[in-house]
């Protein structure tokens, strides 16, 4: 037969190495070079986060020598440190709520100052007053503790309401008006306040407008049997104060880099819908009386890509806007009063809200 017939060399085409393909020199060092250039690729950032991610983790490992766990906590301070926001820290008395901000304002090479509110707080013990000269005969601004860079406002529902409206523009605008006269306020400037529930003898529920200034509001709650034993065990050998052994991680000028690096985490426009939506949809929500503002789409935008970034990723994703939702809005919206009757929180209606809303892919 003719396939078998043999060639001049004496090799039947079965045989012809020429045309084997498992056998052809030419295509052998293209597929290793390809499976080299597959293993060697790797994915780059837009903007270099590696330094901010890092600093991330000196902080945390600073305040771990102290706090036990409180993981949540830690970051969502961070992320608002980030997004240049203020934090609202809520819980029973106890459980380390003022030592836990105190601690963090440790690791920032920045000023720092403690206001303890109480119902006979007058505005101008936290703003500043004018004081006349003898020497001069004139009225000198003398400051209050709040100029400085991480205040810390211990109980701040402890206050009535003319002292807390003193913190209005302070918080927003980062000046104050004393006497027609402006002062600006230094960056970096993030206060971190604490309160009680309400529930509790002798605090007032914060006015709807002060809450809205705040990034985040925190909720903390008591440890578990393994934290609580690893709390003591730290206690015990813990000699001297706890602020000795916190250094500082982040200088002002770092702080300022990173967050202007934060800013630039790239947001795609379905993301962007995405948050929208969430937002609109709080206004209409039947289990709602109150939804998010504008200003809490916009918190929401700023600590997604805070989130993003501490990450070590340039862009947001979908899951970077979930974990910001809740603690952004939860002091923002209000129980309607019939769900309020039944005991509904404001994170349960949230979860529904968050639900409720197509996931962008």
């Amino acid at each position: 037969m003719e396939d078998s017939t043999p060639l001049e060399n004496g090799q039947t085409p079965e045989h012809n190495p020429e045309e084997t393909p498992q056998n052809t020199p030419e295509q052998t060092p293209v597929a290793s070079q390809e499976t080299s250039d597959s293993e060697n690729l790797e994915f780059q950032n837009r903007i270099p986060l590696d330094e901010l991610r890092d600093s991330v983790v000196a902080l945390k490992a600073e305040l771990a020598k102290v706090i036990v766990g409180q993981h949540e906590f830690v970051e969502l301070l961070i992320v608002a440190l980030l997004a240049d926001g203020h934090v609202l820290i809520e819980g029973v008395p106890g459980i380390a709520k003022t030592v836990t901000a105190k601690l963090f304002a440790k690791t920032l090479s920045t000023g720092f100052s403690r206001i303890q509110f109480t119902p006979d707080l007058m505005p101008s013990d936290v703003l500043g007053t004018s004081v006349l000269n003898m020497q001069t005969s004139n009225f000198e601004f003398k400051h209050g503790p709040i100029f400085s860079n991480i205040v810390l406002i211990d109980e701040i529902n402890r206050a009535p309401a003319k002292t807390q409206a003193a913190l209005f523009e302070v918080m927003e605008e980062r000046q104050i008006t004393i006497d027609g006269t402006q002062y600006d306020l230094e960056k970096p400037f993030m206060v971190l306040a604490t309160q009680n529930p309400i529930e509790q003898e002798g605090t007032y529920a914060l006015p709807e407008a002060q809450l809205d200034r705040f990034l985040f509001k925190i909720k903390v709650t008591y440890p578990d049997l393994e934290d609580e034993i690893a709390i003591l065990k730290s206690q015990n050998q813990l000699s001297g104060a706890a602020t000795a052994v916190i250094d500082a991680v982040l200088t002002p000028a770092k702080l300022q880099e990173f967050r202007e690096q934060t800013g630039q985490v790239l947001v795609e426009e379905k993301i962007l819908n995405y948050i929208a939506q969430i937002t609109v949809k709080s206004r209409t929500h039947p289990h709602l009386y109150l939804g998010g503002s504008p200003r809490a789409s916009l918190a929401i935008l700023k600590s997604a890509k805070a989130f993003a970034a501490i990450n070590g990723r340039d862009f947001v994703t979908p899951e970077d806007v979930k974990r910001s939702v809740t603690p952004v809005l939860r002091h923002r919206v209000i129980l309607s009063p019939e769900r309020e009757m039944e005991g509904m929180t404001p994170e349960t209606v949230i979860d529904m809200l968050v639900q409720s809303v197509e996931v962008p892919r």
